[in-house]
């Protein structure tokens, strides 16, 4: 009983029934609106994204990387729609195309800097795969935030 007052625990919850509560809520809006397949093309587009903030700043400050997620991920989308409104390809045909070239660059990138002699870069794996366990306050507050912005859009 004594875990449920762990500073840690609380924490961990706390950021794990956000992510739930809005993630639940996006998914459902997206399968209804049949754009189910985005999220994931989106999610593995901000890898590149994730991996260049992180070279060119040479930093794993979490609103550098995400602000390099974010461009990635924009540019991901306006990429599809560039090729939708411009080629005969499926939608499911081209979302597969995107997120296979972004996630792949991603891990090419990933690999470079491994290689590199005074990388630093343990971790950023973690923002494709996620790792609960190391949430912080400052990551509660931007998921707290994102999630009104996301709820006040939809």
């Amino acid at each position: 009983m004594s875990i449920l007052f762990d500073y840690t625990f609380q924490i961990v919850g706390l950021g794990s029934v956000l992510l739930g509560f809005i993630s639940g809520i996006v998914g459902a809006y997206a399968t209804l609106s049949k754009k189910s397949l985005i999220g994931d093309v989106i999610s593995h587009s901000s890898l590149p994204g994730v991996v260049l903030a992180f070279m060119i700043f040479n930093s794993k400050n979490t609103s550098v990387l995400l602000l390099g997620a974010l461009i990635s991920g924009l540019f991901s989308v306006i990429l599809i729609n560039i090729i939708l409104k411009n080629s005969k390809l499926k939608p499911d045909t081209v979302f597969a195309l995107i997120l296979s070239v972004f996630f792949g660059f991603g891990m090419v990138l990933l690999t470079y800097i491994q290689k590199s002699p005074n990388a630093n870069q343990a971790g950023l794996d973690r923002f494709i795969f996620g790792q609960a366990s190391t949430l912080l306050i400052s990551d509660i507050k931007i998921i707290l935030y994102s999630s009104i912005i996301i709820l006040l859009i939809i």
